[in-house]
């Protein structure tokens, strides 16, 4: 399973996301869309989407704040 997660600073949600798959111990990238200008024109170019936190799961793609539809990809069952 290949996890990205694409973040920026000041956002709280972004937190709570990498706390969440940490907690579960899931191996993922971090990308930080202000440092990163090409990442962050992929981000809206290529996954159309404008907010962070954003988490690809292989070739799904979870926009904003939705831990119950990453439970569900990563298979997560509370």
């Amino acid at each position: 399973m290949n996890i990205t997660l694409y973040t920026q600073p000041d956002c709280p949600p972004c937190q709570v996301v990498k706390q969440f798959l940490t907690h579960y111990k899931i191996t993922y990238k971090e990308i930080d869309i202000s440092q990163d200008s090409h990442a962050r024109d992929f981000l809206v170019h290529e996954l159309q989407s404008y907010s962070t936190p954003t988490v690809t799961v292989d070739e799904e793609i979870v926009k904003g704040f939705d831990l119950s539809k990453l439970q569900q990809l990563l298979g997560i069952e509370e």
